[in-house]
């Protein structure tokens, strides 16, 4: 296995070893083992550093409508856009209901950064919006096999989600559950969500070829999670912080 893509090895023939193989992707590779997660989670970081995270966060947050809305637009099924649809009233609300974005504002906003200051993504790191990018641009020129397969990190993220909401309560007296509500919803939102794209691939990746682009597929998007990451702490750990982006007040 490389950074970007499956081992030549891995067996792919039927639609059960290619879930093993999106699991194991999943296993040693999901977000959830990077070094800055460990440290927000056990409560290792100093406020500027979770606004930080938020505020980078943010760039992502916003740009999932937009990616979902490319997806759809890649489907002549309108079965599947019809199923696709929900994910942008998730991320963006409805008339009259709230939405992950505003949400994720909530967040932000209780952490003491300004909003105005936050949807402009003015502070956002370099290497943040590269990768978000990167994401929109992938479901945008692949296969729509492969857009659908880059969702997939959705099956890991009820988990992460849980361990983020009971460390963060834990360790940071500066947050409480009322900020916290975008990772509670999507603890019912991304199993969902999960399990249609899961089904999807299995049902429509039908040769050993297709299973495999849709295993590069979820390694392309891990890397897109990893790389914000990576990102965050050699700005806000190792305090290398790139010009114009945001500098946290001194704690």
């Amino acid at each position: 296995m490389s950074a970007f893509s499956l081992a030549r090895n891995t067996e792919l023939q039927d639609a059960d070893q290619l879930e093993a193989a999106l699991r194991q992707i999943g296993a040693t590779r999901y977000h959830n083992l990077h070094p800055f997660h460990r440290l927000l989670h056990g409560g290792k970081l100093n406020k500027g550093q979770v606004q930080a995270w938020a505020l980078n966060r943010y760039y992502y947050q916003c740009s999932i409508p937009i990616k979902d809305a490319v997806v759809i637009s890649r489907f002549r099924d309108r079965a599947t856009r019809v199923e696709w649809r929900h994910r942008l009233e998730d991320h963006d609300g409805d008339l009259g209901a709230e939405g992950g974005i505003e949400r994720w504002l909530k967040l932000t906003e209780g952490l003491g950064l300004d909003s105005a200051y936050v949807e402009s993504t003015e502070g956002i790191l370099p290497a943040t919006r590269f990768a978000v990018d990167a994401y929109v641009h992938f479901v945008r020129d692949r296969t729509p096999l492969e857009a659908i397969a880059s969702s997939l990190t959705e099956l890991f993220a009820p988990n992460l989600h849980e361990e983020r909401i009971a460390g963060m309560l834990e360790h940071y007296d500066f947050v409480n559950p009322q900020i916290m509500t975008y990772f509670k919803r999507r603890l019912q939102q991304a199993p969902r969500d999960a399990q249609f794209a899961l089904d999807y691939v299995k049902r429509h990746a039908d040769t050993p070829a297709e299973r495999e682009a849709v295993c590069n597929a979820l390694i392309f998007k891990t890397n897109v999670l990893w790389a914000q990451l990576d990102a965050l702490h050699h700005a806000y750990v190792d305090g290398q912080i790139p010009p114009g982006a945001f500098v946290p007040e001194a704690n």
